[in-house]
């Protein structure tokens, strides 16, 4: 599977964070890992990593709904405002929830997010992620 160039964890609890991150890593999916532990501190990565063709732009955004200082849902909100050099659609956001209330999921999906999964993230629900979004194949077999 080829790898992304960047994946952004946004999520407020550390061990959360350590999980997917080791998760990522034991999938060898990315060549970056920012962490941010909040929404704003996510949008100020997105600010100082996108703002030219950077390789170290996310193209996977892995968001948590509840967070302080700003959720899940505000950090959408707030996306959808930002002036980055990228097309719509070029960052995938899949937003990461202990809840899967469907009010939540479309809100998520209205405010642009692309998937909804419960937590806690597993490799095959990452994979299918994957497979449904980037339009990647495994090699046969």
């Amino acid at each position: 599977m080829q790898k992304l160039t960047c994946v952004l964890l946004v999520d407020d609890d550390p061990i959360t964070n350590f999980l997917n991150q080791d998760l990522l890593e034991s999938l060898d999916l990315a060549d970056t890992l920012l962490l941010a532990s909040n929404g704003q501190a996510a949008l100020e990565l997105l600010q100082a990593h996108c703002q030219a063709a950077r390789p170290d732009c996310p193209a996977l955004i892995l968001l948590d709904v509840q967070m302080p200082v700003l959720d899940g849902f505000g950090f959408l909100e707030a996306y959808a405002r930002l002036a980055l050099p990228h097309p719509p659609g070029a960052i995938l956001i899949v937003m990461l929830s202990s809840s899967q209330h469907p009010a939540d999921i479309a809100r998520a999906r209205a405010l642009g997010a692309a998937d909804f999964l419960a937590k806690p993230l597993t490799a095959e629900e990452l994979t299918r992620v994957l497979d449904t979004h980037f339009a990647r194949h495994r090699p046969p077999a």
